[in-house]
């Protein structure tokens, strides 16, 4: 069995920038456990495998401890792949089946735009142990499915965090999004996502969490259109706009690897 897998850099137009993703186009579906070794294998954020289905493809995405229900630099990685192969044509939106239901993409120039659900963050009590973890003290902490959203008064702060992962692990969600205002005005706010208990130390961009970024900024700013730089060592920029429940969010790709999984 030879089936290609491709790594391509997402949220960015620069190679080995923006968060790499793994892409996997199958012809059906996939033994599980298959799945999960090449997951493992590849040992990126995400891993991302598709296959054509009525409607558009089917489309799942594994970390190298489990599978999450909604991945954005995945879901633009595989959209990307389409594209660039011409499997699917430049004009044409395409559609998703996941696990968050139904999600698609749109090529505009040389951004392709992803529509995802909306979710608006709940400010809830800090968990014990987030802020000693952190080594920092937030001004709001938020969640919304399985992440917590934590905002600090300076863009400076979110550079210049250490996390202690071990500490991070402990927490009762496994993601954390912080978050603060740019201090920069090419963007509007600045953003860094730790993952230790799915096996992501920090997510280098993370579009998910941009689904509730935006309705949280928009409403700080005002706006329904903004940008966000995710401020990690790899960094990777994002363009977002509220649509009702639906947030776009934006962003380029490049092709860094093409090879062939054996077995």
């Amino acid at each position: 069995m030879e089936i290609e897998i491709v790594q391509i850099d997402a949220f960015t137009g620069e190679p080995y920038k923006g968060n790499p993703a793994a892409v996997c186009l199958l012809k059906a579906p996939a033994d599980e456990q298959w799945m999960k070794n090449v997951a493992r294998e590849m040992n990126l954020s995400e891993t991302a495998f598709f296959y054509p289905i009525d409607g558009g493809y089917h489309l799942r995405w594994l970390t190298p401890k489990a599978e999450v229900d909604l991945c954005g630099h995945g879901t633009l990685a595989t959209a990307h792949f389409l594209y660039e192969n011409k499997l699917e044509p430049s004009n044409r939106k395409i559609s998703f089946k996941t696990r968050s239901g139904w999600v698609s993409a749109t090529k505009y120039g040389d951004l392709i735009t992803l529509d995802f659900p909306l979710q608006k963050p709940k400010k809830i009590k800090p968990p014990r142990g987030l802020e000693k973890a952190l080594g920092a003290k937030p001004v709001y902490v938020g969640r919304y499915a399985d992440s917590y959203i934590v905002q600090f008064a300076k863009a400076k702060t979110i550079r210049e965090l250490k996390p202690d992962m071990m500490a991070l692990e402990k927490l009762p969600l496994p993601k954390v999004c912080v978050t603060a205002p740019s201090d920069t005005e090419k963007y509007d706010f600045v953003t860094r996502r730790f993952s230790p208990k799915i096996g992501i130390n920090e997510d280098p961009v993370n579009g998910n969490s941009h689904t509730a970024l935006a309705p949280y900024w928009g409403e700080i700013f005002n706006k329904i259109k903004m940008r966000s730089l995710a401020c990690s060592e790899r960094a990777g920029e994002l363009f977002v706009e509220i649509a009702g429940d639906r947030v776009k969010i934006s962003g380029r790709a490049v092709t860094v690897m093409r090879a062939k999984l054996l077995y």
